[in-house]
């Protein structure tokens, strides 16, 4: 499996989102925590060296399945986590964006990890953030990563706008952006980081719980499939692999079925005739 830079160190192009450990919507215990455990471990045994994460994925559900999986960490394992976020008792989304906020949310995945630093963390903007200021979040970031706390800062859900400004600021060692075949509204910012040599992350790479259907039977995709005798699932990964040389994908699951073949479709090769339908999807 091929790699691209992410942070000061280098990742296999195919890794693993951890958001599907927790309960249903990120929230609360797993279905399967024997399951859950397994499906970690085995992503490493798969050559998954890049594992993206959450303190408020659970809450703290996902890192404690990570910790108690992997601790001590493979020293060839990149961590990656995010902050700007936090769930309420039942399980809704809040923002967390001021830089108080920020920082407890770094200490939290350090905590919960049980890591004295994470090699990214992703500055997750929301328009819910209210009166917070870009530029005061973007120095709390550098902060921690001046301290030593966190490797690199990442970004995620951001505008073009907010990339190019913030690498007026410092580098940027990933963007988080949703973008699949059938949404591409993220186009401008995964060009330009494919242009700065940045490493682009797509959340939902096979769409959202709720627009899987459009990724995975959209025509094109299910012919194609077909055609080369693989999985949906996997033709639409690997159509984003080949879309940029700069693409890393997090597919995130419980299943250990569905790591393996999220990983697979790190082997499929798309000739021109796929390339050409679902380009036009």
């Amino acid at each position: 499996m091929k790699t691209f830079p992410l942070g000061e160190r280098s990742v296999h192009r195919i890794g693993f989102g951890a958001m599907q450990l927790p309960g249903r919507g990120a929230f609360g215990p797993p279905r399967d925590r024997a399951e859950a455990l397994a499906v970690v471990r085995r992503a490493v045994e798969l050559g998954v060296d890049h594992i993206d994460t959450a303190q408020y994925y659970g809450p703290d559900v996902a890192n404690e399945l990570l910790r108690t999986a992997l601790h001590p960490y493979d020293s060839r394992l990149v961590l990656v986590s995010k902050v700007g976020a936090a769930r309420d008792k039942r399980g809704g989304w809040l923002p967390a964006q001021r830089p108080e906020q920020l920082r407890a949310g770094v200490l939290d995945n350090l905590r919960s990890l049980d890591v004295e630093r994470l090699d990214v963390v992703n500055l997750r903007v929301t328009g819910a953030g209210g009166d917070v200021g870009f530029d005061a979040q973007l120095d709390a970031m550098i902060a921690l990563r001046d301290e030593g706390l966190i490797g690199a800062v990442g970004l995620s859900n951001v505008t073009l706008a907010q990339l190019e400004h913030a690498l007026t600021r410092t580098p940027v060692a990933c963007v988080q952006n949703p973008y699949n075949l059938v949404d591409r509204g993220g186009e401008d910012v995964l060009r330009a980081c494919t242009g700065r040599g940045i490493a682009f992350v797509p959340f939902f790479p096979l769409g959202a719980a709720f627009g899987r259907e459009r990724v995975l039977g959209h025509p094109a995709v299910k012919a194609t499939a077909q055609r080369l005798d693989v999985t949906p699932a996997q033709i639409a990964l690997a159509w984003i692999l080949a879309v940029a040389p700069n693409t890393l994908l997090i597919p995130g699951t419980a299943s250990l079925e569905h790591l393996e073949e999220n990983v697979a479709a790190g082997r499929v090769v798309l000739d021109d005739e796929a390339m050409k339908a679902l380009t036009a999807a």
